[in-house]
């Protein structure tokens, strides 16, 4: 697999996932252009994961039924059409539209993914995956840095019109990269659709990984949501750039996050899955010290973000170990939990930060974390030791079978 393809996979990944962060250090100057509460503004990020989720629902299975270069180089065009009336957004509602759209179309983030698992060497799946997704992650975390610091230099509407030029560039270069490849599956749309449930009723595997992404993901958007008002308010009082920079703490550890594909490969998944949930878990208690405190809030955003992403590396190198035919339809299954939990979880950091705070919303990502923790805790382990033995005693057993047959 060419390095240059690698790369540029990962750049696509974190320039269309970007598309959904734009919004979140922006909210409040969005909030008072508009004249909108912090609440109302704070429903962009809702809005974004909500629309992310539909696209992954209608969208993300095409990619397993036509032509992946052309499929994404169509949905390019139309997010960048979008961001320019974003740009250009004379109401609040528009925007929010706007934003939508974008959002929707922007699930090109989660084709380039699995496509990477389909052409990637199957003993270093979990290694290109990590690759691809650090550069995911790392366009998720750098959006709100590049948004406040263009922002504060310029204006809210300069940032999507950069986003949509970077859609357009993006689109030929893929349409330039990607190979022609032959659809996986002979299935009609809605019976592709349909399978898609029969994928998760079938998989336990898959169950679980959705649920572990729905907890991250929750916790992901509530903090993400939310942090640009503590940080606004006294004692902080920073402005658009100054927020911004504080994605750069999540960058370190969402970056050190990419190692967790190597472990993936070498059969330490479910040991390093407890790790990165329990760094999630740890994260919260170090958080709630922010409300005075930056130093705290710096080391629990890289420890929260180290366990996010190192859980969405685990889990999705192991669905897309399921085969290669179901990467798309896996990834819709899988992504959609995400971003359900996002959007369940954005909304409930504006209404927990109404009703109560930066306490409050502490308190509702502890509970998303201890969830995720508690379903580690109850993954079935007898099963994963039998499977192991089995496999250690399968080549003994096939050689058996080879000398008997001669």
């Amino acid at each position: 697999m060419p390095r240059k393809l690698i790369a540029l996979l990962a750049i696509g990944t974190g320039a269309t996932v970007a598309n959904l962060y734009y919004a979140q250090p922006l909210l409040s100057v969005i909030a008072s252009q508009f004249g909108v509460s912090d609440g109302t503004a704070g429903l962009l990020v809702t809005v974004s994961q909500v629309f992310y989720g539909l696209g992954i629902v209608f969208l993300a299975p095409l990619s397993d039924l036509v032509d992946r270069r052309k499929l994404v180089a169509t949905l390019l065009a139309i997010s960048c059409v979008a961001l320019v009336a974003a740009a250009a957004a004379p109401q609040f509602a528009v925007l929010a539209l706007a934003i939508g759209i974008a959002s929707a179309t922007s699930v090109v983030a989660q084709i380039l993914v699995p496509f990477a698992s389909t052409v990637a060497p199957e003993g270093e799946r979990g290694h290109v995956v990590g690759l691809v997704m650090g550069g995911l992650l790392t366009g998720i975390l750098l959006a709100r840095t590049f948004s406040g610091l263009v922002a504060g230099a310029t204006s809210w509407r300069v940032v999507f019109a950069i986003a949509a030029v970077a859609m357009a560039v993006l689109a030929l270069a893929l349409w330039r990269a990607m190979p022609v490849r032959r659809t996986a599956t002979s299935l009609r749309y809605g019976e592709l659709l349909g399978s898609v449930g029969a994928l998760i009723r079938r998989e336990p595997v898959l169950r679980r990984r959705m649920a572990y992404g729905a907890c991250g993901m929750g916790s992901f958007s509530l903090v993400w949501t939310t942090l640009s008002f503590l940080l606004s308010d006294p004692p902080f009082e920073f402005g658009e750039a100054e927020i911004g920079l504080f994605g750069l703490a999540g960058l370190v550890g969402a970056l050190t996050a990419m190692r967790m594909g190597r472990l993936h490969d070498r059969g330490h998944n479910r040991i390093a899955t407890g790790a990165v949930l329990a760094a999630v878990l740890v994260s919260w208690p170090i958080l709630i010290l922010g409300q005075h405190s930056v130093v705290a809030i710096l080391v629990g955003l890289a420890l929260l973000d180290f366990g996010v992403q190192g859980q969405n590396v685990l889990s999705q190198g192991a669905i897309y170990a399921l085969g290669r035919a179901t990467t798309g339809r896996v990834t819709t299954a899988y992504v959609t939990a995400n971003f359900s939990g996002g959007a369940i979880g954005s909304a409930a950091g504006a209404i927990a930060w109404s009703a109560g705070g930066w306490g409050a919303v502490c308190g509702v990502g502890l509970a998303f974390a201890g969830i995720a923790m508690l379903l580690w805790l109850t993954e079935p382990r007898q099963r994963a030791r039998r499977t192991r033995r089995s496999g250690r005693r399968h080549p003994a057993a096939v050689t058996a079978l080879r000398r008997s047959a001669t």
